[in-house]
């Protein structure tokens, strides 16, 4: 909500660029470095190093460490579901051995048992139709068991049925783990916001923040969404059709155990290849949005300034990188299920060679064959899907790396327990040998000391850079002091808690912020609660109701985002009316009147002198106009006050005071 200012210099700064890129999260620059400025700022920084993988996806699914009961409850079911469906196959290739079997004993004489007719097979020399018939349970004579066969089917069908009850049970238990995980992560990432310094916001781009929180935190939940269920059944399968085929036939479970070693080297090498292109993916992304969300809040001026090429061209440019990072992710990661699916089909064709071989030589049926070959295809199938789901672990992964890059961002200091608290709200603040720089090699506020007294109005002025917003910012504990102590009411500032300190103070800026909402809540966001009679009164002392009482709704208009539905001006009062409401012991007006017209402004200065009474108010003022009734005047220069007094006198001593007064109201042109 505040203007910060830029280090070693003490100007206010522009709202923090959104042009940084989101794909890894980035370590925050140090302030006045890359990646701050305009709209057209360079684009053209080198991307940051990304955590290790494996730290990461370890670190992720542990957040799912509180849902280990229902957890449980998923793998069960997974076992449960993935059990009855690879005893399918089985029963079906019972149900073909019926099939068989009814078939050849039909064409054979009846009369004979299965042993005479195999033996009188031998005798006559044909011994591999013998031992082709002896694995068969065969009836001379006899056709198909309808009544065995219809018996097989059920079971198959019931078997089927409960799989897939079992399979539902696990989606919708996976997808309620899932979601509360992914609930929990958002409400963490949200506390974490509001125990950040704002030094990190003005160091961060808002795009990228904004992508974190959004685009990341969506793409892990789909990520996990897909690849633990994925990840349990086609585990599950994979040992469970293991077994089976090794009960069946050990020498066709070692064909199809070739293609694990296949399966993971092949996998391992694609992986790596292709998760430093996610990686780049999801840094392009945060960059354009970064680019469009910065664009579109300066539209007007880049308008203005006719430079609508340059702004589609540093699209197309990254808009171009985000295509070649994502098609590169997408086509190498896909490279995974063409080449399982390729090896699938060479052990498909090497198990229909061998187990036919076999079922001519009687050591397995037809049917045997049958559900190996059904087998081999739910082997070679979880196989690839895990190949397959690397991409989106990978890409998950790489979100998840960006997001606890902000939840391991340093915070605030703790607020001090037990805290203190003025005995009295008078508003005494006083500065005691304060010293502090944003950057270490650039000193900024050194030594500095001043006492406002309740009721005092206290004005600051100098040029850009003096340091007049830093000054306020460390009133507020927006930072923490390198040296010396602030106290309010006689209380060390960091002795208080930040929500105690800061309820005591109100503060109007000139970059004016305003919520969709009604008039109405605006104001009343200064001290919820609020009676509607009070609200009024702020309204009116502030001279908003004037204004309000035109709008169709009155009060009760809703104002579009950021208020662009009323004037610049008109905004600028609703933040100061907000403030009034608040009634702060301690009132701070950053160049608060600064959007509005003279008139205006001289009857809000009325206004807030009668609101003024046992409350300290400090004014930033550049037009030396509205702070000639001060009743101190500190002007800086430096980080350093060189003059304080009240106007009158400033201006006989004709040092600083004068001749910024003079340079303003005298001389028509400032030779630099």
């Amino acid at each position: 909500m505040s203007r910060q200012p830029s280090p070693g210099t003490g100007a206010k700064a522009a709202p923090a660029s959104a042009t940084g890129g989101a794909g890894v999260v980035r370590i925050p620059r140090p302030m006045g470095g890359p990646g701050r400025g305009g709209p057209f700022a360079g684009m053209n920084v080198p991307a940051e190093k990304a955590m290790n993988f494996w730290p990461s996806a370890k670190r992720l699914l542990g957040k799912l460490r509180p849902e280990r009961a229902w957890l449980l409850l998923v793998f069960v079911t997974a076992v449960a579901g993935v059990a009855l469906s690879v005893i399918g196959p089985r029963l079906l290739g019972e149900g073909t051995n019926l099939i068989f079997a009814g078939v050849v004993s039909r064409e054979l004489p009846a009369g004979v048992s299965k042993e005479q007719l195999i033996a009188q097979l031998r005798a006559s020399g044909e011994g591999q139709r013998a031992d082709m018939l002896s694995a068969m349970d065969l009836v001379p004579g006899q056709g198909i068991d309808f009544a065995a066969l219809g018996n097989v089917l059920t079971w198959a069908l019931v078997l089927y049925v409960l799989s897939s009850a079992f399979m539902w049970v696990q989606a919708y238990v996976l997808n309620g783990v899932v979601q509360r995980t992914v609930f929990g992560l958002r409400g963490e990432i949200e506390a974490k916001i509001h125990r950040l310094p704002l030094r990190y916001f003005d160091s961060i781009q808002r795009g990228e923040l904004l992508s974190r929180v959004t685009n990341d935190v969506d793409n892990i939940s789909q990520s996990l969404q897909q690849t633990i269920s994925q990840a349990v059944t086609s585990v599950l399968t994979v040992l469970g059709v293991l077994v089976m085929m090794v009960i069946l036939s050990p020498t066709l479970a070692l064909i199809a155990l070739v293609t694990i070693p296949l399966t993971l080297g092949i996998t391992a090498l694609i992986a790596k290849r292709s998760q430093k292109l996610f990686v780049a993916q999801w840094k392009n992304t945060g960059e354009l949005n970064g680019q469009i969300e910065e664009t579109y809040t300066g539209h007007a001026l880049v308008k203005v300034f006719g430079r609508q090429r340059e702004v589609e061209e540093r699209f197309r440019q990254k808009n171009a990188e985000l295509y070649e990072a994502s098609f590169g992710a997408q086509f190498i990661s896909g490279l995974i299920m063409p080449a399982m699916t390729f090896i699938g089909n060479l052990v498909y064709v090497g198990i229909a060679v061998v187990g036919g071989l076999q079922v001519a030589s009687g050591a397995m049926q037809l049917g045997d064959v049958q559900a190996f070959i059904q087998y081999s295809r739910q082997f070679t199938m979880p196989l690839a899907q895990l190949g397959s789901m690397a991409n989106m672990l990978q890409s998950g992964v790489a979100s998840a790396e960006r997001v606890f890059e902000l939840l391991d961002t340093d915070e605030e200091s703790p607020d001090p327990s037990p805290a203190v608290a003025p005995a009295a709200t008078r508003g005494r603040l006083v500065f005691e040998n304060v010293s502090f720089s944003y950057s270490p090699d650039k000193p900024l506020v050194a030594d500095l000391d001043l006492v406002a007294e309740p009721g005092q109005t206290v004005a600051i002025v100098g040029p850009t850079g003096a340091g007049k917003t830093t000054l306020v910012n460390l009133m507020m504990r927006f930072y923490e002091l390198d040296a010396g102590r602030i106290t309010l009411d006689g209380v060390d500032v960091t002795a208080m808690t930040r929500d105690e300190l800061r309820s005591r103070m109100g503060m109007v800026l000139q970059d004016t912020w305003l919520f969709g909402g009604t008039i109405r809540d605006n104001i009343a966001y200064g001290r919820p609660g609020a009676s509607e009679d009070e609200i009024l009164e702020a309204a009116k002392a502030t001279y908003v109701d004037r204004f309000v009482r035109s709008l169709p709704d009155g009060y009760d208009t809703v104002l579009e985002d950021e208020g662009g539905n009323v004037s610049a001006g008109e905004k600028q009062l609703l933040t100061i009316a907000r403030a009034f409401l608040a009634r702060p012991s301690v009132l701070i007006l950053d160049e608060a009147t600064s959007s509005v017209d003279t008139r205006t402004e001289v009857l809000v200065q009325k206004a807030m002198s009668a609101l003024r009474s046992d409350r300290t108010s400090f004014v930033i003022a550049h037009r030396l106009s509205t702070i000639r009734d001060a009743d101190l005047i500190l002007v800086m220069e430096a980080g350093r006050i060189v003059e304080q007094g009240t106007h009158t006198s400033l201006l006989a001593v004709g040092g600083a005071y004068a001749r910024l007064y003079e340079a303003q109201f005298v001389a028509a042109v400032a030779e630099i």
